[in-house]
Order: C-alpha cells, then sequence, then structure tokens
C-alpha cells in the first residue's frame, strides 16, 4: 500500500473514533454560521419593514428577533468550540498513546533506522497536526452551511445574486484545492527535517562529555548546524508555500465578493433591489469572507494533517524487530543456558553451554561479536541461524518480554531515570528489598536518596555504572547477562564488586561479557570468542598462559 494510502486512513481513522465530538461541533458551528449569515438579512429586513415604514412595533419586533439570532450564534459557537478542543486533544493523546505502545512493545523493530529526537517529534508535532483535523473539520462542514444559507437568502432577495454564488463558488473551491497541494508536498518534507535535527541535537547533547573528552566539539557543532540549515530550508520553503497559497486564495476571495458586490449595486440602481436588500446583499459579500478563509485554511491544515499522518503511520506500521511465540513463562527455571550453532554479524556457528548456578566469562576481541551476542541473547535480533535456549527451550519460543525476563542482557551503558537511586534500583523489582543488590555493586556508597537527574547526569560516570549494576543484580533474572559492568570504576572498588558480585549470584547463573581481568578471575571459567567461534575454555588463571589471550585482557 502506498505511504499516502496509510496516513489517509490512519487520518479517517482519527475522525471516526472521535466522531461524537466532531459530528456535535460541526452541528453547532453550522447553527453558529447559519446565524452569522442571517444577521445581514435581518438588518436588511429590519430596514425594510421598520425604518422605512416608520413602524414602532415592527422594529421591536425585528430588533428581538435579531438579538435572539445573537443569542443562539454565540452559545452555539460557545458550545462547538469546546467540542471541536475535545475532539483535537482526544485525537493527539489517542495517537501518541499508540505511537508509545508501539515504541514500547517488546517486540521492537519502531526505533530502526529512526533517532530518539526523531521519533519524540512524531509523537508530539506530527500528532499535534493529525489531532487538528479534528477541529478543522467541523469548520470546514460550518462554512460550507454558511455559504448554502448564503446563497439561498441571496436567492430570495435577488435571483441573479444567489445564481451568482451558486455558480460561482464550485470553481473557487477548485481553486483552494490546488493551491494547497503544494503545502501537502513540503510539509512531509519539512517535519523530516525538523525530526532530523531533534534527534542529532538529543543525540548530541546525551554524548556531550564524550565530545569534550575527545575535543569535538567543533565538529559537532558543524554537523548540527549543517542539519539545523536544511530543516531551516525546508521551513522556509513550507512557509513560502503557505504565503503563496493565502496570497492566491485571499486575490480569489476578493474578486469574487467584489463581483457581487458590482452586481448588487447595479441591481439596486435599476430598482430590482430594495434599500434593505442592497444592505442585506453587500452584508452577506461581506460575511462570505469568512466562511471563504475558513475553507482555505481548513485545506491547509489537511494537507499539513495527510503529511503528518502518512509520518506517524510509518511508525504505526513498523514490522517487529523479533519474532513472538506464545510459549508461556515456566514455573521454575535452573537457569541452565546454551548457545547452539548461532550465526549472526561475525558470528558464524558460536556453540556454548553454560550450567545452571555458572558465573562464566566471555571474551571477545571484536567488539562487533559482542555486541552481535548480546543481541541475540536479549532478544534484540532473530538470528540467521541458531538457538539460545533457557533449560532446554529456545527463547523464540516465549513472547520477548517473557524470553527478556529469562535471560536479562544489562547493556555497558544503562540508562538511568530521573528520581533518587533507590527507585531507580526498585525499578527492576519493586517488591523485593534493594539493599543487597546496592550493597553488591557498592551504589550505597553514593547514597540510596541521592537525587538522580534524567540519563544520571547528576551522577559520575563511576557511580552511574554501579547505580545500572545495581538494578540489574536486584531484578535477580534466571540468567544475567553483564557487559564490561566495572569499567568506569577503581581499581579497589572493582576488586569489591567482583567478590560481590559471585557471592550475591552464587545460585543463579551469570554471562560477563568483558576482557577485565579482575572480573574473570572470579568467574568458573572463560569462554574465548575469536572469528565468531569458541577458540579457548579454561580458568582465568590458565589461560592466562596463552599469549593471544594476555593480549587481550592485559592489554
Amino acid at each position: 500500500m502506498p505511504r499516502s494510502d496509510s496516513g489517509r486512513r490512519l487520518l479517517r481513522s482519527c475522525v471516526r473514533a472521535h466522531r461524537r465530538p466532531v459530528l456535535l461541533a460541526s452541528l453547532l458551528f453550522c447553527g453558529h454560521q447559519a446565524g452569522e449569515a442571517l444577521v445581514p438579512v435581518l438588518v436588511g429586513v429590519v430596514i425594510d419593514e421598520a425604518v422605512t415604514t416608520g413602524d414602532p412595533v415592527a422594529l421591536i419586533t425585528w430588533l428581538a428577533v435579531l438579538g435572539l439570532d445573537f443569542l443562539v450564534l454565540s452559545t452555539s459557537y460557545r458550545l462547538g468550540a469546546r467540542q471541536a478542543w475535545a475532539g483535537d486533544v482526544r485525537s493527539d493523546q489517542r495517537l501518541r498513546m499508540m505511537l508509545t505502545r508501539r515504541v514500547l512493545d517488546p517486540a521492537g523493530g519502531a526505533e530502526a533506522g529512526r533517532l530518539p529526537g526523531s521519533l519524540a517529534t512524531i509523537a508530539t508535532s506530527d500528532t499535534k497536526r493529525i489531532g487538528v483535523v479534528n477541529y478543522a473539520l467541523p469548520h470546514l462542514v460550518a462554512a460550507f452551511a454558511a455559504l448554502i444559507v448564503a446563497a439561498v437568502s441571496l436567492l430570495v432577495i435577488s435571483v441573479p445574486l444567489g445564481l451568482l454564488i451558486l455558480l460561482g463558488t464550485p470553481p473557487l473551491l477548485y481553486l483552494v484545492e490546488r493551491a494547497g497541494r503544494p503545502i501537502e508536498r513540503r510539509a512531509e518534507p519539512s517535519q523530516e527535517h525538523a525530526a532530523r535535527a531533534s534527534g542529532v541535537a538529543a543525540d548530541l547533547v546525551a554524548g556531550i562529555r564524550v565530545l569534550k573528552g575527545i575535543g569535538a566539539e567543533r565538529a559537532a557543532a558543524h554537523r548540527y548546524a549543517a542539519i539545523n540549515q536544511d530543516a531551516l530550508t525546508a521551513t522556509l520553503t513550507v512557509t513560502n508555500a503557505h504565503a503563496w497559497y493565502q496570497g492566491t486564495i485571499l486575490t480569489a476571495n476578493g474578486l469574487f465578493l467584489a463581483l457581487i458586490a458590482y452586481v448588487g449595486g447595479r441591481l439596486a440602481a435599476d430598482g430590482a433591489l430594495t434599500v434593505g436588500g442592497l444592505v442585506s446583499a453587500v452584508g452577506l459579500a461581506q460575511f462570505l469572507v469568512g466562511p471563504l478563509q475558513a475553507i482555505g485554511w481548513a485545506n491547509g491544515m489537511f494537507a499539513q494533517g495527510r503529511a503528518s499522518a502518512t509520518r506517524v503511520a510509518d511508525v504505526l506500521a513498523t514490522g517487529p524487530a523479533v519474532t513472538s511465540g506464545s510459549r508461556p513463562a515456566p514455573e521454575r527455571v535452573r537457569g541452565a543456558l546454551r548457545i547452539a550453532h548461532l550465526s549472526h554479524g561475525p558470528l558464524s556457528g558460536l556453540t556454548l553451554d553454560v550450567a545452571a548456578g555458572e558465573l562464566v566469562g566471555v571474551v571477545c576481541p571484536d567488539a562487533a561479536a559482542a555486541t552481535a551476542l548480546l543481541d541475540c541473547l536479549g532478544r534484540e535480533v532473530d538470528p540467521p541461524a541458531g538457538t539460545v535456549a533457557v533449560d532446554g527451550v529456545p527463547l523464540t519460543e516465549y513472547p520477548p518480554a517473557v524470553a527478556r525476563r529469562l535471560v536479562l542482557v544489562a547493556p555497558h551503558a544503562g540508562q538511568l531515570f530521573a528520581g533518587t537511586v533507590e527507585s531507580n534500583v526498585r525499578s527492576a523489582a519493586p517488591d523485593r528489598d534493594p539493599a543487597p543488590a546496592l550493597a553488591a555493586a557498592r551504589a550505597d556508597e553514593v547514597g540510596a536518596q541521592t537525587a538522580v537527574t534524567e540519563q544520571g547526569s547528576s551522577l559520575s560516570g563511576g557511580q552511574r555504572q554501579r547505580v545500572a549494576l545495581a538494578r540489574a543484580l536486584a531484578a535477580d533474572p534466571p540468567v544475567l547477562v553483564l557487559h564490561d559492568p566495572t569499567t568506569a570504576l577503581d581499581p579497589v572498588t572493582e576488586a569489591q564488586v567482583a567478590t560481590a558480585l559471585r557471592m550475591l549470584r552464587r545460585d543463579r547463573t551469570t554471562v560477563v561479557v568483558t576482557s577485565n581481568p579482575t572480573l574473570l578471575d572470579v568467574t568458573d571459567r572463560v569462554l574465548v570468542v575469536r572469528d565468531g567461534r569458541i577458540v579457548a575454555d579454561g580458568k582465568h588463571a590458565e589461560l592466562l598462559d596463552r599469549a593471544d589471550y594476555r593480549e587481550v585482557v592485559l592489554a
């Protein structure tokens, strides 16, 4: 299905999902616009029936009718605006929740090829533009209702004027639709560039310490400036299209209304219209400016909404990164881990066994091989060949969320959340006492109630690493996989953590992917992966006799 079609389907579904407030708003706005259209008509009646005749009873009667009309139109607008905004904000919220569920789906896939900042832009800016469609649609319906009321009123006042509106409006609306197409074509690239700029900005802010450490601030600034310039150019292109669109519509509306006023003036000069009829005709011509502008504005909102809907639909339609099995979680897990004939990236037929309760170190001189292994263990990808099994059951037979509870992969750079050290650790197991995990990771030295800002930026690198390790230990999974968990710690603390890790996980299966000799020294055995396969298996002290092993772990 073409991307534009999926976007239109999403847009229609958003309108259907909130059809009640949209329909109520449309009816109420129609009442408002009908009342607005009747104002010049009633003024003309007052002139003809009361002012010209000098009848005070008729004057009071028609002024009362005019006042009632104002009461109805003002009440209709107030209630209609409330319903229209409800349809807008509820649609925006619904889409944001749909995107959130898709991005957080354990099967993954939505983040592929998209920076976090780009996803944030889609979940805020694009969803808002789609929501505005539910606000613009009632205005569009009301504008057409106003045109119909005005045309009928003019037909009653003067058949030529009524026919002029009925015959002249369709070409004008066609011009509005054609003029709005460039906006739709340019709105999507503009949003893409803006999302990319946001994504790069978020990426640079997250890595600012690294950039300063390697002296790459200038290169990063130049990179962001270039991307930001592209976003600015795209935005100005859309703004220019908007300007031409608004100018074209205003010019066409002005010419159309001038024609109506001219014809009405000629009819009045020829005696075919009364004074009140002329006032009503001119008033209706001026009134038509609003509905015609509303049609042009709504068409522009629809163009932007369709472009944003295409982007949102792309994220929602992204396929899962991994397949999902249906096997329920086992009641009892021993934790025996087996990797058989695994091929993914640099890995080529990797086979290894980790007994239940064993602490094993895995040394991967090739960082890409370590990443590939961690991705397979964490169910981030479906490997082309081979299996990862716990207690003889392949992880692919479980739903991804269940598989990750059986095998928890704690990445090297764990993400921390705003709160306290304790709340970050408790997030892994809310009902479990975090004290043992805090002590084992030496995170208790940071302070359980120490405030943690977003991404843990208020902590040092070593403190963040200890808190992240404590959280992984607090989860107490049957199989825990750690990736270089102590690189930012000093040697003394590192040795304490290594010893405590072995004690805390003595009955649980643990795999540590690292080349750190302190951690490797407390393991039951070490596996060395080279060229995608196991090339050595033994205790750390024994493997130190090998030159290639010493080169990796003692470098």
